[in-house]
Order: C-alpha cells, then structure tokens, then sequence
C-alpha cells in the first residue's frame, strides 16, 4: 500500500485543481473572451519563434559549447537551407537541400 504524509496528498489534489480551473477558465465564462490586438499579433510569431528556440542550439551548439570549427557539416546544411528557402519559399526543398548538403558532410567527409 502506498503511504503519502498528508502534505503531499494536498499538493497533488492542489495542483490536480489548479489545472482544471486554468484548462476550464474559457469554458467556465459565459461572455465571449477575445486577447486584445496587441497579443494577437505577438502569436503570429510564437511559432517561428518556438522553431528558432529549437533549431538554432541544435546548429551552433555542440556538447554544450558553441561551435568553433567551420567544419561542422549542420552549418553548411543550415546555410544552403536557408538559402534555399529564401530563393523558392519551399520547406519541403529545404529540408531537403539541408540534408543532401548534411549527408555526405557528415557520413563522407565525418564533420
């Protein structure tokens, strides 16, 4: 049988609440509830943004520190990525340029 002291018990069924009420909080009002123009136009970048928060550590970062060779195959697949996505606006042929310029850096050369 589990044994929880009576603090711990309190906090789960705290927290449990605590969510439940910020989850429900739209649901709960009766009144429609709009983010003011301000809000709405900072989310249209939250998903660049979250992207950029993920993918950028992963090119210039290696082992916890930054990089400081250019040899490093994911500069140069980041590069013609990019490039690529900034002459046909695709994101397919990004990904895709990005890894044919990774592949053989990485697996033929070992960078």
């Amino acid at each position: 049988m589990l044994d929880f002291d009576p603090w711990t018990l309190l906090t789960i069924v705290l927290l449990g609440a605590i969510t439940v009420v910020t989850r429900s909080f739209f649901f709960i009002s009766s009144k429609p509830w709009t983010l003011p123009d301000w809000a709405q136009r900072g989310l249209q970048y939250a998903p660049i943004a979250a992207l950029a928060a993920v993918v950028v550590p992963e090119i210039v970062v290696s082992q916890g520190a930054l990089v400081t060779t250019w040899q490093d195959a994911r500069l140069f697949s980041a590069a013609a990525g990019a490039a690529w996505f900034f002459w046909r606006k695709g994101v397919l042929g990004t990904i895709v340029v990005g890894m044919l310029v990774y592949l053989p850096l990485r697996l033929g050369l070992g960078w």
